[in-house]
């Protein structure tokens, strides 16, 4: 059984996460937290029945401790809060879905402890990349990307050869257009707006079928 803490649990990513643990008994979520989502965050801890629950906000935890007086999870707030959500021993797995750069700290103090991460908080390779990377690879743990974006790119070149692997910067996608493609050919650069232009399409597809869906 693998044991997984989540910082943000709340959020899209957090409660696909719960979602999978529900379906799969070899998963056991040990710690739980939000931003200020009390409610939400009550209903799953009296679901999963975490060790620990971090709460961001200091009044939203307080209220989360009156609530939930009758278990036995323990609450913590702020930033220590999630320093010692991050680093607890009883998880295997940190999974970082909180939103911008408020998610370094955190994912720097599960490496060191020697936590594997599923990361979707993008921020942190972004701003922090240079330094997250050479410690995962220090402390021995695995950087596993889970957001749908980076997830895929992931997937697509896992187990392929790096010097099969040519060099691509997207600085930004608006409606389909490239604005940066730095050092592939130009073949693939067509090839990768072609691949953008459908991604476009189909986001906007499935923007109308929820605008239909809504207007019923």
């Amino acid at each position: 059984m693998k044991n997984i803490a989540i910082l943000g649990s709340t959020g899209s990513i957090g409660t696909q996460t719960l979602d999978v643990a529900r379906k799969n008994e070899d998963l056991r979520v040990v710690a739980v937290s939000a931003g200020k989502s009390v409610e939400k965050l009550e209903e799953q801890i009296r679901e999963f029945h975490p060790l620990l629950a971090a709460v961001w906000d200091e009044k939203a935890a307080r209220d989360l401790k009156t609530r939930i007086a009758d278990t036995d999870t323990k609450v913590v707030s702020g930033m220590e809060g999630l320093l010692e959500l991050a680093s607890m021993p009883e998880s295997e797995i940190l999974v970082t879905a909180i939103v911008g750069m408020i998610g370094i700290r955190p994912t720097m103090e599960g490496i060191r402890a020697g936590k594997d991460i599923a990361l979707a908080n993008k921020e942190t390779l972004v701003t922090a990349g240079h330094l997250i990377m050479p410690m995962a690879k220090k402390y021995g743990v695995s950087i596993l990307p889970v957001d749908s974006e980076h997830s895929a790119i992931f997937q697509a070149i896992h187990g392929e050869e790096n010097k099969e692997i040519r060099p691509a910067i997207l600085k930004s996608i608006e409606e389909g257009e490239v604005k940066m493609l730095r050092g592939i050919p130009k073949e693939d650069v067509e090839l990768c707006k072609q691949v953008l232009w459908q991604m476009c399409e189909n986001r906007k597809k499935m923007c109308n079928k929820k605008d239909s869906n809504y207007k019923k």
